[in-house]
């Protein structure tokens, strides 16, 4: 069975990724492929979305 720290863990790492999607995006912004930039701020809230509910099932675990 998955701990809360596994799931800790794994809510770090989407946390990061998202970081990660978003300053690519911004990088994107201004440039001819800032429609693919806009995409990424979408990917972007996914996964911070992803990351709340993360740490809501982490903390239900506790």
């Amino acid at each position: 069975m998955i701990s809360a720290a596994e799931l800790s863990s794994i809510e770090t790492a989407v946390g990061e990724l998202g970081n990660r999607v978003a300053q690519a995006a911004d990088e994107l912004m201004g440039t001819p492929h800032e429609d693919v930039g806009v995409e990424l701020y979408e990917v972007e809230r996914s996964l911070r979305m992803a990351r709340r509910r993360l740490a809501q099932a982490t903390e239900a675990l506790r």
